[in-house]
């Protein structure tokens, strides 16, 4: 199918692996890609989504239509290249029109090899999503307008798609290395902690920056491992504390060497643990649960999350296409918080030791604040 708003002279596609299909324009690098396509509800923070390494092998479409009219620039990055394979849009980007903006989204993406698409009916897509989860996709930026329609179809069809991938190994850190950037602050940027700090090992699935910043704030001397890294290798470090960092690809895959490592830890400790998102999944596998593929998946900065034990609902930043099963927790685990749109688990503890969880991301970027405190928490945790 082709959308109503089908522009006279294409120079981008879409295919999904169905048959469907969209036509727009181009911007930002040209060639093709092949990707899971979810959507994104957020109204701000293009470029911190964008640059979010949890949506390695996805592209996305972004529900709300004004991207791109605050430009890029340098302080706003999660990572140090954008990780998503394309981005779909409504509405063509406009020159930016912001005292920040250090270029264009189109120039931004053309220099990191990114496809951008615009003039699609991106409700169309959106439901299309939704009632068929999230499905493979083939892209094309071409500006000679010219497409291979049945190679595009086949190679979405031939999409391995993201279950039983470990991506995390493709994006995190080669190396170890420490990190005493803080939050933004006006008017000097990101100010760097200064004096001594507890002892905290991240471990790095996939780590945006200002997960890392949050836990500087907080009062932590953060050194960060590669996802590999063994229970020895924390260990000898000699942390206060553990951190399981955000990331992207099929938990499960990711488990075969995060899991000994997250049980090694529990096995030989009693540190405080604290995970987010790929993290908390990591961490509810090493205690006995199972994690699932998700229909569509949460992704928005919109999302409601209630705190079971004082019913406190905090609205929250959410990137995440698998989740962990309730009821497959076992006993010492309970379910912290849980999500107001759908009930699919969004925390997790241990009764009896200060290990906790969280699916959502409390460091916002792009997003709501009111889940800052749960850093305050894990630092409170290390005494």
């Amino acid at each position: 199918m082709t959308t109503p708003e089908t522009p006279d002279h294409p120079t981008a596609c879409i295919v999904l692996a169905d048959g469907s299909t969209f036509y727009g324009r181009g911007f930002g690098a040209t060639g093709k890609t092949v990707a899971e396509l979810c959507f994104n509800t957020a109204m701000t923070g293009y470029q911190e989504i964008m640059t979010d390494p949890s949506y390695a092998g996805q592209a996305i479409t972004f529900t709300f239509p004004h991207i791109g009219n605050t430009g890029v620039n340098t302080e706003d990055d999660e990572t140090a290249d954008p990780v998503a394979r394309a981005m779909i849009v409504k509405w063509d980007p406009t020159e930016p029109s912001n005292w920040r903006s250090q270029e264009t989204l189109s120039e931004w993406l053309s220099k990191r090899g990114r496809i951008g698409v615009g003039g699609i009916d991106t409700r169309r897509l959106t439901r299309a999503i939704r009632m068929q989860g999230a499905p493979h996709v083939a892209i094309q930026h071409n500006p000679d307008g010219e497409f291979d329609m049945p190679a595009l179809l086949q190679e979405a069809r031939d999409f391995v798609g993201l279950e039983g991938l470990d991506l995390a190994k493709e994006v995190t850190c080669a190396q170890s290395y420490r990190w005493d950037e803080q939050r933004w602050a006006w008017p000097d940027g990101y100010p760097k902690r200064t004096g001594e700090g507890k002892r905290v090992v991240a471990i790095d699935y996939g780590a945006k920056r200002n997960i890392l910043r949050c836990l500087a704030s907080a009062g932590c001397d953060v050194t960060v491992l590669p996802a590999t890294a063994t229970a020895e290798d924390v260990l000898s470090h000699n942390p206060q504390g553990v951190f399981l960092s955000n990331g992207p690809g099929d938990p499960a895959a990711t488990g075969e060497y995060a899991v000994p490592m997250i049980q090694g830890i529990l096995d030989k400790t009693d540190l405080p643990i604290f995970g987010i998102c790929l993290g908390h999944q990591m961490l509810a596998l090493a205690l006995g649960g199972k994690t699932l593929k998700m229909s569509h998946g949460h992704h928005g900065a919109n999302h409601p999350v209630k705190e079971n034990e004082t019913g406190k609902v905090e609205i929250t930043s959410m990137n995440h296409g698998f989740a962990v099963d309730a009821q497959s927790l076992p006993d010492g685990v309970e379910e912290t918080h849980v999500s107001l749109f759908d009930g699919s688990n969004c925390g997790i503890r241990m009764t009896d030791r200060p290990v906790f969880s969280v699916q959502h991301h409390p460091e916002a970027s792009p997003g709501p604040q009111d889940s800052f405190y749960l850093f305050e928490r894990f630092a409170a945790n290390m005494g």
